[in-house]
């Protein structure tokens, strides 16, 4: 499995670290930052990370910053690309049996410890397939690309 990771000053030491962790047992491909800089900018990193996960360079995501906000929502503008901005291990579950996304995003307040288990979490809890989540999930990919019209 291929993850790639990305953050910016704010979670750069846990995504360093996150990084060796995770390339024990996957291939890590980073986008960014590369190096640590209190005036890079967070969408650069998001756009990268998404754009890799969406046109399946990586099977998934994870996206860092301060709050894990920013980042997300960044992400969320990519074609393909739906990250879920995640606070506990119940929201993991929910939201990749209902939603299906494919990048996790979260603050950089989780020890190394936490972030690992939310991530093993997140890449191991599978969509559920429920009639509901795929049709409620069509609607917004419909949307997304410009063909849903019942507004």
């Amino acid at each position: 499995m291929k993850l790639a990771i990305a953050a910016d000053h704010g979670a750069f030491k846990l995504k360093e670290s996150l990084k060796i962790e995770l390339a024990k047992d996957y291939e890590v491909v980073d986008c960014g930052n590369e190096i640590y800089d209190e005036c890079d900018d967070y969408p650069i990193y998001a756009f990268r990370l998404a754009k890799c996960v969406a046109e399946k360079q990586a099977d998934f995501g994870i996206a860092l910053c301060t709050s894990g906000i920013g980042i997300s929502i960044a992400c969320n503008k990519v074609k393909g690309a739906y990250c879920a901005n995640i606070h506990s291990k119940e929201e993991i579950i929910h939201t990749r049996l209902d939603n299906n996304p494919n990048i996790i995003a979260f603050g950089s307040s989780l020890s190394l410890d936490e972030a690992l288990d939310y991530v093993k979490l997140f890449i191991s809890t599978k969509f559920s397939n429920e009639e509901r989540h795929i049709r409620r999930n069509n609607i917004i990919i419909k949307y997304e690309h410009g063909e849903y019209n019942e507004l």
